[in-house]
């Protein structure tokens, strides 16, 4: 989505003669960052549950995350198109009701007993957060002054964490308990594990059309200029986003920070469960996801103080090399000390995404949103590499299957050391 700079002047003119406070805009959007970042987060618990219910691979239940993320990368243009034709309110609204719908599927798909119709209705479910995506972030950065715009999408992202934190402890108390309890023959506990996602997805369902019916009645601000589509091969007026070097470096690094931040999270359940690991049964490794993404949410907030000292690219260096370090240690050691070592890997990725981001688009000037667009595609990272990793751990083990986010972290590092730099101060 490009945001042309006449709409972003317009509704910040219009502010300031009208006096209007866009705080309550703002909670209202901070609601939407806050159930995608909890939606998203249940993958972790859907992948040992149906794993175990299917019992698959780990290959074929990280295909649950490969539907997810590469909704991402099918939908996100033609999101932006829906979004520039319709505006940024109604893009919301459609996103809520598809969303919706993809959950609402739950209850008849978990009768069939059918892991591809599980799939389905994830793939629609992650299509309407796509165009969620796509329509709350550009109209967050707007609404209000453009210097603060940063500070503004660094706090929604925090409830975004918030979503994530809360979706495990939600998960492990819904599905995995029931899952774990449930003493019956093995026919008619499939049944019931099968189930067990009917109450927890209806109730989601219940709350996205719930705010659907809400945003579509709020009297929201509207930009006086709407957005405008880029694609991210459409060739800009005087060149492209994908002849700057440190972009495309970017891209690529977004590409392997979610990979690596999904991947890791989705085995955490299944790492914890492991004899000389923890030992521990599923509902009771669930809060060690909660844990993992806690940390990532208390990092945002630590990090952006941080960041007002040092230099982002110093601090994105640092955090890459030390969940390098605690990978190694997730790799080698055993007991609590690696199950402790993989969940605070959270900490370090906090700040990784949102800084990755500001680099890579820096000094691009008139292909900034194209660039954005590219960035956003790389999000796809999400739905490969944690299916490179269940190939890992099918054939290595679990353990060792985390050398794959060890070689993403090493080339953050990389970007944050000298990746990130713009051509010419790279050449000096």
């Amino acid at each position: 989505m490009a945001i042309t700079p006449q709409a972003e002047t317009a509704v910040q003119e219009n502010s300031t003669q009208q006096g209007q406070s866009y705080a309550f805009p703002l909670v209202c959007l901070t609601s939407l960052f806050f159930i995608w970042g909890l939606i998203t987060s249940l993958n972790d618990i859907l992948i040992p549950y149906l794993k175990g219910m299917f019992e698959l691979s780990y290959t074929q239940a990280m295909l649950i995350q490969f539907c997810f993320f590469g909704a991402y990368f099918l939908v996100s243009v033609p999101a932006g198109a829906l979004v520039a034709r319709v505006g940024f309110q109604r893009g919301i609204v459609v996103g809520l009701l598809v969303a919706s719908v993809g959950a609402l599927a739950f209850y008849p798909v978990a009768t069939t007993g059918s892991y591809g119709a599980f799939l389905t209705a994830l793939f629609v479910l992650a299509a309407g957060i796509t165009i969620l995506q796509v329509s709350a972030n550009p109209y967050v950065s707007i609404l209000g002054s453009a210097n603060t715009a940063s500070s503004r999408l660094t706090m929604t992202q925090a409830f975004n964490s918030l979503g994530a934190t809360v979706a495990p402890i939600l998960g492990g108390w819904l599905i995995l308990s029931v899952a774990a309890d449930t003493l019956m023959p093995a026919a008619e506990q499939t049944k019931v594990q099968a189930t067990a996602v009917q109450t927890p997805y209806l109730i989601l369902a219940g709350t996205l059309i719930l705010m659907a019916v809400i945003f579509s009645l709020l009297k929201l601000p509207k930009p006086a200029m709407q957005t405008a589509a880029v694609s991210p091969t459409e060739q800009v007026d005087g060149g492209s986003a994908w002849q700057y070097r440190h972009l495309v470096l970017g891209a690529l690094a977004i590409f392997v920070y979610v990979g690596a931040e999904v991947g890791i999270g989705s085995l955490i359940i299944n790492f914890a469960a492991q004899g000389d690991i923890a030992g521990l049964t599923e509902h009771q490794a669930a809060k060690y996801v909660t844990y993992f993404w806690g940390g990532a949410m208390i990092g945002r907030f630590i990090g952006a103080l941080i960041m007002q000292k040092l230099p982002a690219s110093v601090v994105l260096t640092f955090n890459g090399v030390v969940a390098m370090v605690l990978l190694l240690v997730a790799i080698f050691a055993s007991g609590m000390t690696a199950l402790w070592a993989i969940t605070l890997v959270g900490l370090c990725n906090s700040i990784m995404f949102p800084t990755i981001f500001t680099l890579a688009l820096n000094g691009l000037g008139k292909h900034t949103s194209q660039g954005s667009g590219i960035l956003c595609l790389a999000i796809v990272g999400g739905a490969i590499l944690p299916v490179v990793q269940g190939v890992m751990a099918d054939s290595l083990g679990i353990q060792l299957s985390f050398i794959v986010p060890l070689v993403c972290f090493a080339y953050i590092v990389f970007y944050g050391l000298s990746g990130h730099k713009l051509l010419q101060d790279a050449a000096k």
